[in-house]
């Protein structure tokens, strides 16, 4: 088996302590289901008995009453998926679970391992047998291969070796571990139960579900271990630079979630603010596109005065379109998922805020639609800037060559989406709006081509050398 890379968008969740473990998990992942629709998972533990269930498909489809029955104990972890590149399959579902000399482990995994390709060939000539082509097995074939056996000890050691984004829960006989990279690229944040128990999980969304009280952000580079004497802390090696993903911010994040210490959605309306300031333009109606333009979208009404309507509505039993693996499937689904109001555009100037803009398709569909629907005029505003760079660390940003951003100027972008005018934040602009704290540094590499680290392991994802100056173009000018 050779292999392959894959760049997973995930939600992973972890319950200690609890009666019922699993169906807090379960709830969690129905709250975390928006960060991948692949796959879920779920590794109970009763005692040293570890019980898995995990297949592919939604939260509301792997896990039945049965299923739930089954997975017995009072600690569980859990995982969504997302696979951004390959073939889905079962065998590449997380939790991934295996035995070791140090008993079981189980492994939930959001980010992607910049050098996995590398590892995998070294452990390979090691002797060690893959059974995914999921770069999380590296983690699981080097937690084996460590000399070390408490925690404290084992992933630093283990850790040390991997580059990339990692935001992980693991599980073994006598432990749960959270633990996210030095950089801090995915979110993780740490939750307490009523009677006592600790929650993990990728966004503060899964808490509210399950009644848990959130306390804090796992900190970059930080480990917490949790096991039947409390919650103890290690740290990793400090990373240059803390590079959070701003994208998290733009889009991927649940707007009722408080992500990398701030609200996403009072984030997403300063973004709409921000837009109202440098693009501001004659219109009568503010509308967004729907749900990720949301809040950018009211920001940008509040701001300028002119009137928010819902210009369009969701079919909210079509997935999240960005995040479909295949560019015909995203078109098809564009057209089930979002309807113009025909009664609310019908002459109307209109400013239309979304989130993003990568490879211009689904916009362009948009835009025709609301055209075709009766608006007079239409002004695009996008609450973040040009994507001209792949990302590396697990958001699925696809070639270089599929970005519009790269092979089009801001006023060809214009033309191609059918828009009167089109407004970008800067990058600083984006970093402006999620946070006033110097201290807080983001990564922006999809939008400014320059990456935390040099990435060894780009494969077929070059990174961007096409620099964007301007961010707005109106017809005609």
């Amino acid at each position: 088996m050779s292999y392959r890379e894959w760049r997973d968008k995930c939600g992973v969740m972890g319950v200690w302590g609890s009666k019922g473990a699993s169906e807090l998990c379960r709830l969690g992942l129905y709250s975390l289901q928006h960060r991948g629709q692949e796959s879920a998972g779920i590794v109970s533990k009763d005692r040293n008995t570890f019980y898995v269930v995990k297949d592919e498909g939604l939260v509301s489809e792997v896990f039945s009453s049965d299923h739930m029955d089954y997975l017995r104990g009072s600690v569980a972890i859990g995982h969504v998926r997302y696979a951004t590149t390959g073939d889905s399959n079962l065998a590449n579902v997380q939790p991934l679970v295996t035995k070791t000399s140090k008993g079981k482990v189980a492994v939930a995994h959001n980010g992607n391992l910049t050098n996995a390709r590398t590892l995998y060939r070294q452990l390979k000539k090691e002797g060690a047998l893959f059974q995914t082509t999921v770069d999380t097995e590296v983690i699981l074939h080097l937690i084996t291969r460590s000399s070390f056996n408490h925690p404290a000890d084992l992933f630093p050691d283990v850790l040390s070796r991997l580059e990339g984004a990692y935001s992980l829960v693991v599980l073994t006989e006598k432990y749960l571990v959270a633990v996210r990279d030095p950089y801090g690229f995915r979110p993780l944040v740490l939750g307490s139960l009523p009677n006592g128990g600790w929650v993990v999980a990728s966004e503060t969304c899964a808490f509210d579900l399950i009644g848990a009280t959130y306390q804090r952000e796992i900190l970059p580079g930080e480990g917490v271990i949790i096991d039947d004497s409390g919650l103890h802390s290690f740290d990793l090696p400090a990373a240059p630079v803390h590079a959070r993903c701003i994208f998290e911010h733009v889009y991927f994040a649940r707007p009722d979630s408080i992500v990398f210490g701030e609200s996403v959605h009072l984030v997403r309306k300063m973004m709409g603010r921000q837009l109202a300031k440098d693009y501001p333009v004659d219109a009568d109606l503010v509308m967004a596109i729907p749900d990720s333009g949301n809040s950018a979208a009211l920001g940008y009404a509040e701001e300028s005065g002119i009137p928010f309507e819902i210009g369009m509505t969701r079919n909210h039993y079509v997935g999240r379109t960005f995040i479909q693996p295949e560019q015909k499937i995203r078109d098809l689904a564009v057209k089930v998922k979002l309807n113009p109001i025909r009664e609310v555009l019908q002459g109307k100037r209109v400013v239309v805020v979304d989130d993003s803009l990568v490879r211009g398709t689904t916009s362009k569909q948009r835009i025709g639609a609301i055209r075709s629907a009766g608006a007079k005029e239409i002004h695009l505003r996008i609450s973040s800037a040009p994507i001209i760079a792949p990302c590396h660390f697990g958001i699925d940003t696809p070639n270089q060559d599929q970005l519009i951003a790269t092979h089009k100027s801001i006023r060809e972008i214009l033309s191609y989406v059918g828009a009167d005018s089109i407004g970008y934040l800067t990058p600083q602009g984006m970093i402006t709006a999620v946070s006033s704290d110097p201290a807080q540094s983001f990564c922006t590499a999809c939008f400014t081509g320059k990456y935390p680290f040099d990435v060894k392991d780009k494969g077929k994802y070059a990174m961007g050398s096409r620099k964007i100056k301007l961010y707005a173009e109106t017809k005609g000018h």
